[in-house]
């Protein structure tokens, strides 16, 4: 128990069937999480996930998930409806903070909260814009693509560490093979330039991450991510604005916006190639 101030609140660690009832208020709130998110976040960090609760019942939560020795991401952060107002969120959010002391923080904010973090100490970084598409599109017939699994994993992790603030190499090693998902990579003149991930959802698919060492390669991945969902099921990809070929690449496929967010930070900024990024892995975790 992180934070013994005087409350009816009491927080704790969350275990995993604690982490599926946090995921199903996300659902509620209209965030569409994956079906298996459950074991991808756990395997992140199966101690960075916070809940409160008041006499039997749960009421609020946060994730305050730590990646390497420097890095920490803020999410799930959530008070069940009927108990707002009451200063549990700001309980929660403390020991959330309390957790990923000494390192930097990352989070994505709606746009409601944003003002809110700023005074918690966080800067704004980018724009984050989520667009929602259209899946099908049938088989793409490109040699360079094949099975993330098929690549040598130390390989991959090599490949996505410029991309994240720290190491998360369980978490890849769970976000690859998660039933159901489509992930991909791409290969040219032997090397590795490029993955994407699409993970099932409450509705329809998500894409996420999208790293690309070229918009080209960017596009070749996406296509063939897409050809996994069924025809017309909706598939979302959020993208960094400041990355105007990502943008480019969602506008030319008939994507819209539905929901944006901010990414910021409390610490030092990290210098991620966001050129390259042409999806975030997601809002949650980072």
């Amino acid at each position: 128990m992180i934070d013994p101030g005087p409350s009816d609140l009491e927080i704790r660690p969350m275990t995993r069937d604690d982490l599926a009832i946090a995921i199903d208020w996300a659902a509620g709130e209209g965030w569409n999480p994956g079906l298996r998110d459950v074991d991808g976040f756990y395997a992140a960090d199966a101690g960075g996930f916070w809940m409160g609760w008041k006499g039997d019942a749960p009421v609020a939560a946060i994730s305050a998930v730590r990646y390497g020795e420097r890095f920490g991401f803020l999410g799930l952060y959530i008070v069940t409806p009927e108990e707002r107002g009451k200063g549990y969120g700001l309980r929660v959010w403390n020991s959330g903070m309390a957790a990923l002391a000494g390192r930097t923080v990352g989070l994505d904010g709606v746009v409601a909260q944003q003002a809110n973090y700023r005074k918690s100490g966080f800067e704004f970084a980018h724009r984050n814009v989520r667009y929602e598409g259209k899946g099908g599109g049938g088989a793409t017939d490109d040699p360079g693509i094949v099975l993330a699994e098929s690549v040598p994993f130390d390989a991959l992790c090599a490949f996505d560490r410029p991309f994240f603030p720290d190491r998360r190499t369980e978490f890849l090693r769970n976000w690859i093979r998660q039933p159901g998902c489509r992930a991909l990579a791409l290969r040219e003149d032997g090397a590795l330039s490029g993955y994407g991930v699409m993970r099932p959802c409450r509705s329809g698919w998500k894409i996420g991450p999208l790293f690309s060492e070229s918009p080209e390669g960017a596009e070749r991945l996406f296509l063939a991510l897409i050809a996994g969902a069924d025809e017309g099921d909706p598939v979302y990809l959020d993208v960094p604005e400041v990355n105007s070929e990502a943008v480019a690449l969602a506008e030319r496929h008939g994507m819209k916006v539905v929901f944006e967010t901010a990414r910021m930070y409390r610490g030092d900024r990290p210098a991620l190639p966001l050129e390259r990024v042409f999806g975030i892995t997601t809002f949650e975790l980072g």
